[in-house]
């Protein structure tokens, strides 16, 4: 089809947690694992490069059997304070969006402000921004009950 769609969104939360414990929910690859997922997905492959150039994978089904990937690089990483990369997600081999993600971090004494920004190029209109948006909302969510929960 050859067709691009531009969306954009920012999204904040305060979670009831230090910064460090959120920031770790973001860092650490066993913590990640425990809330990036679709809630209709287990992931089969998840490595991690955490630090600038490095690389995250994850690639996995949905029930249905419909295989998506998820493909980072990071390109700023300040410790505690926040993390830009940029990501192309699959279905099925096909890219279907390429973004450029930010995630900013605001220690509140106890607690942690986290927003997070997406500017996206959605591709050949097998996604679009609200759902990408709604998508964020809910693994923001699922970060949430992580991290206050352990």
């Amino acid at each position: 089809m050859g067709s691009v769609t531009r969306g954009s969104f920012a999204i904040s939360r305060t979670v009831q947690a230090p910064v460090a414990k959120v920031w770790t929910a973001f860092a650490d690859a066993e913590a990640k694992e425990k809330w990036f997922k679709g809630p209709d997905s287990a992931p089969d492959e998840h490595t991690m490069d955490f630090r600038i150039g490095g690389h995250e994978h994850n690639q996995g089904k949905f029930h249905d059997g419909t295989e998506h990937q998820f493909e980072a690089t990071y390109y700023d990483i300040v410790p505690n304070a926040r993390i830009i990369y940029t990501y192309e997600m699959y279905i099925d081999g096909s890219r279907i969006s390429v973004s450029l993600a930010i995630i900013e971090f605001q220690d509140l004494g106890g607690a942690t402000q986290v927003t997070i920004s997406e500017d996206g190029a959605f591709l050949d209109g097998f996604d679009k921004p609200e759902i990408r948006q709604q998508g964020t909302i809910e693994l923001f969510n699922a970060l949430i009950r992580s991290v206050e929960e352990n």
